[in-house]
Order: C-alpha cells, then structure tokens, then sequence
C-alpha cells in the first residue's frame, strides 16, 4: 500500500483522475482500483470522511488530502491465460484461418487492466494453433470486437494469412455487418451516418462525435420497427471504436441496454439486458489463400434472443 497527498496540480479533480496521476496509471486502470475498493481516506475527516473509508470515483479530491491506494500486484500484459471460454464456438476453421463466435465479455487479446477470458487464450485451450505473427499477447489477432460485443472475429493461424488479412482490414475490404437495437425510430429508415469520432474530452472510456476527430461511415437499413425500440442492419465502412454505438447515440438513437451512452434503463430492464444490444452477425472476407469469397454468421446469443422474444410477445 501507498499514501499519497494530493498534489496542488491535481486539487479538485474528480478521484479516478489524481489516483492515475498520482501513481502514474491510465485513468481507465484507476476508476478500475477505485471501483474494486483499492482506494481509501488515509486520514482526512471531513464531510464526515473517515480514515479508512472508500473513496469513490466521482468525487473530487481537495489539495493536501491524503489517500491510500492498495496496487494490485502488477499484470504482464503479454501473458495469456490460456483456458476454456464458456460459449465460444467454432463458426469456421481450415489451416489458415479460424472464425469463431465471440461471447459477450471476453476480450479478443490480453491487455493492460483486463483479466478476463480472451479469444487468443480460449482458442489455446482448444488445441487450435495460431500464427506466433504479431506482438506476443496478439498473436493471429486481425480485427477485434469490444468486450461487450458478440459475434463473429477471425483470427489468422498462419504467418501468410496474417499479413494477407490484416492488410485486408486496414484497407476496409472485409463486409462487416451488425445487427442493433436501437431505442426509438430513426428517420430516415435508412442511410449512412458521416460524423468524425474522437475520444470524449470527460471521460476516458467514451468516445464522442466532435470536430477534429477521426472519419467514421455507418450504413444503416431498418429491419423491424417495435415501437420504442428498432433492429437495425448496419454495415461498417470504418471500424472506429464504439462507433456504432457511438453513431446512433449522437442521433438520439442509442443502442437499448447501452447505459454508457445514455440508454434508458428502465428499457434495458424490461428488456433482460445486461450489455448493449449490439452483434457482429456476419462477416464477409476473401480467404487469404485461395482468394474463395467467405460469408461466416453468428446467430443471436440467448441474451439478445431473448430481448427478441420478449418484443414479439
């Protein structure tokens, strides 16, 4: 454990932005210590604050107050946890390439504060062997889905079908389609979303449509109308991170259960949802060998069927 006093620089800033600047963490990393009860007063008693009581994230830290932070002992990020990941099935696999169904809340790859289940580790574990071709801890990794996304990922289990595909997806070739429930009816039923992504300035984890940020395309077409809420096919023509959700948020449309960017929350309880309601249905790719066009599915996981099923009732 460490005591550390806020610094002049830091006073008055929310508490997950003194604990990384402080102990020289990503913002993301300290919210997570915070959260986990890693952080407490040392000893500053008011506010009716006592030494040994949590700090939360969301309060800001005045000069000369003192806090104790519990690191967690440190995590190499290029170790994989090589074990089974419940629901992760085979869609596709041959000797150059592996397709699988990624389950909501596993990573694609090990990273920095994640210790989760991740694709790279589960596939281990099935005596899949993958290409030792790109950085140690994402290894055959061509493309990836957020943790809180399901559906189809591709990883390369060659040395040549990893460099063929990963120039395949930084040159946007790959048919990226997802399947969406948004809240409310867009208008128009269908077209494209042309806004520029950025990180949000006042919050580490969001991103943010605003000026000066990265070009970001969604191709949008309704499936079906429910009333409060629309399934939506989407196809992506850049793959910036949360861009879908990101997209439909900004239009007053964010995905249903998507609480990080304003979803309702009553709706996402009547609705049984737990995560966004956001799937990566198919993927369309060349085979990097052969050149033979490939078009893997993901059916819907139980949580989003079930949503479905409750809206057709």
């Amino acid at each position: 454990m460490t005591d550390y006093t806020v610094p002049t620089e830091l006073a008055g800033k929310r508490a997950d932005a003194v604990v990384a600047g402080v102990s020289g963490i990503s913002r993301t990393e300290a919210a997570g210590w915070i959260i986990d009860g890693r952080v407490t007063w040392a000893q500053y008693r008011t506010q009716g604050r006592n030494a040994g009581t949590a700090v939360k994230k969301s309060e800001r830290l005045p000069e000369g107050a003192q806090i104790t932070v519990d690191e967690p002992e440190p995590v190499d990020p290029t170790h994989i946890e090589v074990e089974p990941v419940q629901d992760m099935t085979l869609l596709y696999e041959d000797t150059d390439l592996v397709a699988v169904h990624k389950p909501v809340g596993v990573a694609a790859h090990p990273s920095p504060g994640w210790r989760g289940a991740t694709v790279i580790g589960g596939l281990i574990a099935q005596g899949v062997q993958i290409t030792t071709s790109g950085a140690q801890e994402r290894r055959g990794i061509v493309h990836r889905l957020d943790v809180g996304t399901s559906g189809v990922m591709i990883v390369a289990k060659t040395e040549r079908a990893y460099s063929i595909l990963k120039e395949a997806f930084r040159n946007r070739t790959p048919a990226k389609t997802y399947h969406a429930l948004v809240q409310g009816l867009p208008d128009p039923h269908e077209g494209t979303i042309d806004a520029p992504i950025g990180r949000h300035p006042g919050h580490d984890w969001r991103f943010a449509v605003m000026d000066g940020g990265r070009p970001a395309r969604t191709h949008y077409q309704l499936i079906k109308a429910y009333g409060r809420v629309s399934l939506m096919d989407i196809r992506l023509e850049t793959g910036r991170t949360h861009q879908i959700r990101v997209h439909f948020a900004a239009l007053g449309h964010p995905c249903a259960g998507d609480l990080t960017y304003g979803a309702d929350p009553h709706l996402a309880a009547e609705l049984g949802l737990t995560r966004q309601w956001l799937h990566a249905v198919e993927l369309g790719i060349d085979h990097p060998i052969s050149g033979e066009r490939l078009t893997i599915r993901s059916e819907y996981p139980q949580d989003l069927a079930e949503s479905l099923r409750l809206l057709d009732d």
